[in-house]
């Protein structure tokens, strides 16, 4: 069942993002005028989870009537931090930096922009995001990428999903599936480059890790996350997106200590 966002919240969170001061109620027009992209996977047992951590289950509490007469559902469930559509926080892979609850909401909600590199990445499942991909938009975009701004990859990867054996590269599971994980990330060099040279809030990625599979010392998450720059991975949907003028509200699970979170993030574009 789809979900219904609350404008007036989402209004609201814009509002705390922008620099100008207006009266609420004239974003909350502004954002009603715009169309909302869901870039989340759905949560279920066919759910897409590193090869060694635990999948998701849910267990049905209720379902049914009462005997009081009226309907009632609960369920529980148990999952890792880190799969289908979640938050890598900067603690994951950077000692002593931010846990996903101390992430400030200003790097989750903002402005936000696309770099398409699927025509290359789906040709090559060990594609390596270049400097020149992140340049190459620059030029195309006649403008920098923007400080502040939240920065998505198109990989094109998540049309494959929930097909572990295309997505992840297998659909074994286990420490031994590890050396067989292939899918395209993010090089060390164009998150180092980005560190550098570009402020940006976060970075975000349609495959299931900013680094890709068959990296081993995970060097982008190092570079990225020591920065507290989180990562959003296994997105979907940023086929819909523009390569600029949108804006991303990307909410985890506020989970105390957390290294990481489930995430629902979604896109506002002008209609």
């Amino acid at each position: 069942m789809k979900q219904i966002l609350s404008l007036s919240v989402i209004g609201f969170l814009l509002a705390c993002n922008n620099a100008a001061e207006a009266p609420l109620s004239a974003k909350q027009d502004s954002i009603s005028n715009k169309r909302v992209i869901d870039l989340t996977h759905e949560f279920s047992e066919e759910t897409v989870y590193w090869v060694t951590a635990k999948e998701f289950e849910m267990d049905t509490v209720a379902a049914g009537e009462t005997d009081k007469g009226f309907y009632y559902a609960a369920n529980n469930f148990a999952t890792a931090e880190h799969g289908g559509t979640h938050i890598d926080a900067p603690i994951h892979f950077a000692k002593g930096k931010q846990h996903v609850d101390e992430i400030p909401l200003e790097r989750l909600i903002g402005h936000a922009i696309k770099i398409d590199v699927s025509k290359k990445a789906l040709n090559n499942p060990d594609y390596l995001i270049t400097i020149d991909d992140l340049t190459n938009w620059e030029t195309q975009e006649n403008q920098q990428i923007p400080n502040g701004s939240i920065v998505l990859l198109e990989t094109g990867f998540s049309k494959y999903y929930p097909d572990k054996e295309t997505y992840l590269g297998t659909s074994q599971r286990g420490e031994e599936a590890v050396k067989l994980l292939h899918f395209p990330g993010l090089s060390p060099e164009a998150a180092s480059w980005l560190v550098a040279n570009r402020s940006v809030h976060a970075v975000g990625i349609d495959t299931p890790s900013i680094d890709y599979g068959q990296s081993t010392y995970f060097k982008t998450h190092v570079v990225l996350l020591s920065e507290n720059i989180p990562a959003f991975e296994n997105l979907t949907n940023l086929n819909r997106l523009p390569s600029q003028g949108f804006d991303i509200v990307a909410l985890p699970m506020k989970i105390k200590g957390g290294s990481g979170a489930p995430l629902r993030i979604v896109a506002f574009l002008s209609n």
